[in-house]
């Protein structure tokens, strides 16, 4: 025990940014992103140069002899210099790849490819382009280090269309989602046995969601309602006894003293009925959110046991199914983006 939670504090201590080897990864990856952007740049130099276009540009500007010097001495370098910078990334993530490994950076020693799939994508000359993620993730892990190789504009721009690409898409996918299942729903002839698995699923919790609610609303008000409620039940008992044309004719043949048991009987009466109802009252006014009283839950229990096989209560549970996909729906096809948008030009204005 003790020596796995020496392992973890080892798993979670942060990395000092002032030690040497700190010091040679940070200056190692900014020398691989300036060589792949170096790298890039001639590339896109070379297609344009070795294209049609390029031709019938220096065409124009009458100076067709630089351009083939170009093509006789410096192209065949610039392929050249492109198949060594392919082995010299395949090298170099090997190499990162084995130490991965050693250091044990990732739980399994096969997910370094997954992890840098672009990379390794990016090794494939129609897929050179995939090498612009590798800088963006070394500049943004730089920009996070206080190092700002990007300007704050531009990254806040990119982090925009960031989180643009990343909500449509996931947006797409929920959406998608959502109307497959209503359309299972819709087709589906065991719909009805899902919706019934759905409700039998969820049957405790609304059983305890049900007695907390019916502790915190009905046994609060009937606390505040209690002295209401007892002197109310004390006044129809008094009411019962003055509707009783028997006992008032009996009490009057009583002389004297007569009218002065009637009093007594009404008294009686009244504190006979406030002291019912606070007996009856009281047990459902015990107990706490937490912790509904006996009482509630009981209630709860079997309310939750309902059986729904009943036609009016299927068409109930459906149409909650229904308007709480529709509802999710709707709350995903809202735009953030566009709102965010909404908000940054009118903070411009």
């Amino acid at each position: 025990m003790t020596e796995r939670m020496t392992n973890s504090r080892k798993t979670f201590r942060p990395q000092r940014h002032d030690t040497l080897f700190w010091k040679m990864f940070l200056i190692y990856d900014i020398f691989m992103m300036l060589i792949i952007l170096v790298n890039l740049f001639c590339l896109c130099a070379n297609a344009f140069l070795m294209s049609n276009f390029g031709s019938w540009v220096f065409d124009t500007v009458q100076l067709p002899q630089i351009l083939e010097f170009y093509k006789s001495e410096l192209h065949p370098w610039v392929m050249i210099t492109e198949s060594w910078f392919i082995t010299f990334l395949i090298v170099e993530l090997a190499v990162r790849w084995l130490i991965a490994i050693v250091n044990k950076h990732h739980q399994r020693w096969f997910f370094f490819p997954f992890i840098h799939w672009y990379e390794i994508l990016a090794i494939i000359p129609y897929l050179r382009f995939l090498r612009l993620i590798r800088v963006g993730v070394i500049a943004y892990r730089l920009h996070e280090l206080g190092y700002k190789v990007i300007p704050n504009k531009w990254f806040r721009r990119l982090n925009f269309y960031y989180n643009v690409i990343m909500e449509e898409l996931s947006d797409r996918v929920v959406i998608t989602v959502i109307d497959s299942v209503k359309k299972e729903l819709d087709t589906s002839s065991t719909h009805k046995k899902i919706i019934h698995d759905l409700v039998n699923h969820h049957r405790d919790m609304f059983a305890t969601t049900l007695a907390q609610v019916l502790q915190e609303s009905l046994a609060t008000e009937l606390k505040l309602q209690k002295d209401n409620i007892s002197q109310g039940v004390g006044h129809i008992v008094i009411k019962a006894i003055e509707d009783t044309p028997e006992l008032t004719q009996l009490l009057k043949l009583i002389p004297l003293v007569g009218g002065r048991i009637e009093q007594q009987i009404h008294n009686i009466g009244q504190r006979l009925g406030e002291n019912i109802t606070d007996g009856l009252v009281e047990p459902f006014i015990s107990g706490a959110i937490d912790k509904p009283n006996a009482h509630y839950q009981l209630i709860a229990e079997k309310i939750s046991q309902l059986n729904i096989d009943n036609h009016a209560l299927e068409q109930l549970v459906e149409s909650v199914v229904y308007e709480s996909l529709e509802s999710l729906r709707k709350q995903v096809a809202v735009k953030q983006w566009q709102i965010e948008l909404s908000k940054n030009n009118q903070v411009k204005e």
